[in-house]
């Protein structure tokens, strides 16, 4: 006798819970997004009009395709208790494009719409590497070491996230001190706020009403508000096409932040399917990977610029007992959350010094994180990693005088500043490399950074052959000197001849 099928309900009470979990930090981040582009100089017409919408299609398309792959799989297996894969903007990556792709664009251009362009096209172009990253995923997992990727994403987090965000916070010292105190007691010391309200709701309420009782807001910025409310159509746009043009003739080096935070991103998604099927829930990790990378692309065509991901909080919402109904009901609320205003008003109401200790302690967690993840033994390739990051800072503060500007310090700084990504990576997995004995694999790396180096994605500001050849020839050294040492192991493994 065939067994009855299961009945796999569309919505359930424990989706409920499941939907504030997730609508909260993607709330968050379209927050964040939307005060940050503005604070940048973004005009209200791109973030709201543009970027928000264009994100939310990202998200909506994402969710309901998950929310079907879960019934899939609730059919597949009879069973009822299948929990859908939960789905938004990658944090980590939103902060990289923030300040890695959409301020360089602004400041090299000078033009806001110009900017969002590119970055429209870069962000297209993110989601058609994780797509075919799906087909070679699990060898760049086995090949990249993880000390090296988390390492020079802790070198953003430090400098243009935490560091840059602690400067916004102190620009209002009694509002910001006071709500990095919430945040320090609430998320750090993990101690409950009042009510049980969570912490970074609690400090954006606290920060705000102080904000406006001690009049360090402008004069009608509540009210006028308001006036964001509207209606803003999810339409289709050709500006990623247009970037297209732009990112290959005049920012080409934006590509040496997608490329590098891309492969992150797919390997973040590798690991939280991975952490879902321990749950109890086996998805195909490779389809995750096109599904983001898809729900990527289709988001830039509407004009968005951040990439998606599966998120870790898929575990939290197994453990809630969520099904499908969570994840419709997500896509569905921020796609009408974008098209009335509703994130616009927000993000008008909210001071920016409120939110920059939030941002703070992102970028605080991804740096601690950077070391958690890894043993200890590898804490030097990841200290090692972040500092290019350092030099970027410096060089993208400065623009196009950064080497004037500098150049009492040190002449490097411009240099190493530009693909700083690939050269954190670069020499963090090098670095890994040497701490786990593995020379021909150091050496093996010392060539791509030489490599890199000659055809300008590192160490020079435009592509070009023979773009670095001071840093391509320092480069070749070090993988002859890594090579010397391979060839010593190798001798040391070597069998000694039998006597006679």
């Amino acid at each position: 006798m065939a067994t009855p099928a299961v009945h796999y309900p569309w919505y359930k009470k424990e989706d409920t819970d499941a939907f504030f979990a997730l609508f909260q930090n993607n709330i968050a981040n379209f927050v964040i997004i939307a005060l940050t582009m503005l604070g940048m100089g973004f005009p209200a017409a791109i973030v709201f009009g543009q970027v928000l919408p264009g994100a939310a299609v990202a998200v909506m398309v994402g969710n309901f395709y998950y929310a079907w792959s879960a019934a899939r799989l609730a059919r597949k297996e009879n069973r009822a208790d299948v929990t859908a894969l939960s789905y938004g903007i990658s944090t980590p990556v939103m902060f990289v494009f923030l300040f890695g792709v959409l301020l360089p664009a602004k400041q090299l251009t000078g033009d806001a719409d110009l900017a969002w362009k590119i970055a429209v096209a870069a962000c297209f172009i993110s989601g058609a590497i994780e797509a075919l990253v799906s087909l070679i995923g699990r060898w760049v997992q086995r090949h990249l070491p993880r000390a090296a990727m988390l390492g020079a994403v802790a070198g953003v987090a430090l400098t243009f996230i935490a560091g840059e965000m602690l400067f916004k916070t102190l620009e209002i010292p009694v509002i910001g001190l006071l709500v990095m105190a919430i945040i320090i007691v609430g998320l750090i010391g993990r101690v409950s706020m009042p009510f049980r309200i969570p912490t970074s709701l609690f400090a954006i309420v606290i920060g705000t009403a102080l904000a406006y009782l001690i009049g360090a807001t402008e004069e009608g910025q509540f009210s006028d508000a308001f006036t964001h409310l509207g209606f803003y159509p999810l339409l289709p746009t050709l500006a990623w096409f247009e970037g297209l043009g732009l990112l290959f003739t005049s920012m080409l080096a934006v590509l040496t932040v997608v490329l590098p935070i891309t492969l992150y991103n797919a390997i973040e998604t590798m690991n939280n399917v991975e952490a879902m099927e321990a749950a109890g829930d086996k998805y195909d990790v490779r389809e995750c990977q096109a599904v983001d990378g898809a729900g990527t692309m289709i988001g830039a065509l509407f004009g968005g610029v951040f990439p998606t991901t599966v998120y870790i909080a898929t575990v939290g919402a197994k453990w809630m007992g969520a099904g499908r109904g969570y994840s419709i009901l997500n896509g569905a609320v921020y796609a009408m959350a974008t098209m009335f205003g509703l994130i616009a008003m927000l993000a008008a109401i909210i001071p920016v010094s409120v939110v920059a200790p939030i941002l703070v302690f992102v970028g605080m967690s991804m740096i601690a994180t950077a070391f958690q993840t890894n043993d200890t033994r590898y804490y030097p390739a990841v200290a090692l990693a972040m500092l290019p990051y350092f030099a970027n800072y410096v060089m993208t503060r400065f623009n196009n005088a950064a080497g004037e500007v500098v150049s009492d310090i040190s002449t490097a700084i411009v240099a190493l500043g530009q693909g700083a990504m690939f050269t954190a990576i670069l020499i963090g997995a090098m670095t890994v490399s040497v701490i786990d004995h593995q020379f021909r694999r150091a050496a093996v790396f010392a060539l791509f950074a030489a490599g890199f180096s000659f055809i300008g994605l590192m160490h020079a500001p435009r592509l070009a052959f023979n773009a670095a050849p001071d840093f391509a020839m320092g480069y070749v050294v070090m993988a002859l000197f890594f090579g010397f040492y391979a060839l010593q192991g190798a001798r040391q493994e070597r069998p000694l001849p039998s006597g006679d």
